[in-house]
């Protein structure tokens, strides 16, 4: 798996300016329609514009590898992923930034297109690679909202994202649990060490709307 955190370095590098010319109608004219939508900074329209796509890619992956393997993870969290999506698209809509959805397996990133892509091609070897794909998923999501959440100062956007990390937290842990229960250990791509176990020691948490 060391090959989809490879393709996942160049995604801040190479694409956050990149969904933001796809999907944004950039207003770099100062005028102030309303000081609500002077809270959001082109980066943090990019990170909304960027979580949207990983949302999008942790709904797509679950689906396929759901239909294929019929592993309850997948079809329970896959639901949780399209609300992921729905409310970073609230917050889209709330501060009227462009966005375009693909259909299902097709992405405006190109690099997150290779990591599904990749992801689809892995999981699809058997049941404990197709588990592993799905906590490399959460592993990834939650340190990139991290990243976001530190970047920013709209609080209705830390609101949104420490929400969706929570929820990451405990699919994380769904799908570790699944992966020892089936005999196999789950080595953290992104994460931390450290941070890794202080999730997995916990128990599940009470996420927000």
């Amino acid at each position: 798996m060391k090959l989809f955190r490879q393709i996942r370095s160049n995604l801040f590098i190479f694409g956050l300016p990149l969904l933001l010319a796809v999907f944004s109608c950039n207003n770099d004219d100062s005028s102030v329609a309303d000081q609500e939508n002077t809270n959001l900074t082109n980066d943090d329209n990019a990170a909304l514009l960027f979580m949207l796509e990983e949302e999008k890619l942790a709904r797509d992956t679950y689906t396929y590898l759901g239909d294929l393997w019929n592993i309850n993870q997948f079809s329970n969290i896959k639901k949780s992923e399209q609300s992921h999506m729905n409310a970073v698209i609230g917050l889209l809509d709330q501060y009227d930034i462009s966005y375009s959805l693909l259909a299902y397996g097709e992405f405006n990133n190109p690099d997150i297109q290779k990591l599904y892509d990749q992801f689809i091609e892995y999981g699809s070897e058997n049941k404990a690679n197709a588990l592993e794909v799905g906590a490399n998923i959460e592993d990834l999501d939650i340190v990139d909202l991290a990243k976001f959440i530190d970047a920013t100062t709209n609080s209705a956007m830390i609101q949104v994202f420490e929400s969706l990390q929570c929820g990451s937290r405990n699919h994380l842990r769904s799908f570790v649990n699944a992966i020892e229960l089936s005999g196999n250990t789950y080595e953290p791509q992104y994460l931390t060490q450290e941070d890794y176990i202080l999730i997995i020691n916990d128990s599940q948490e009470q996420c927000g709307p």
